[in-house]
């Protein structure tokens, strides 16, 4: 099998909070746009962001447990969050032994993450 690229579809249930997040806060270009759908360059991969209108939603919220992270390798973890900062979005910062990440959630409850890019390339190598 040879793949062309690699992406992730969210399904959120929040579709305008969710573009104006990953567009407009996070800066992810639009590669295209249809009626339900929005799909933005991911940094050598892609993410479409999608209407959710397959599963049902109860009051009881979404599960106990992150199933998932998006997350974006950037140049300097804390500069990063500086956009966080600006639009009042609460986030975690860590550094642990493997490197520095920031975690935090879009406006559907996904859980997002920033990682520096210099030591998930040391990891790489």
């Amino acid at each position: 099998m040879q793949l062309d690229k690699t992406g992730f579809i969210l399904y959120t249930i929040n579709y305008e909070a969710c573009l104006h997040f990953y567009g407009e806060i996070l800066g992810l270009p639009i590669l295209y746009k249809k009626e339900t759908l929005t799909c933005f360059d991911f940094h050598g991969s892609y993410l479409m962001v999608e209407i959710d209108d397959e599963t049902e939603h109860t009051e009881s919220g979404p599960p106990n447990r992150d199933r998932s992270c998006l997350r974006m390798n950037v140049l300097n973890v804390k500069e990063a969050c500086n956009a966080l900062d600006q639009h009042g979005i609460s986030y975690t910062y860590m550094e642990l032994e493997w490197g520095r990440v920031a975690k935090f959630r879009d406006p559907d409850g996904n859980l997002v993450g920033f990682r520096s890019a210099k030591e998930h390339q040391e990891d790489i190598q």
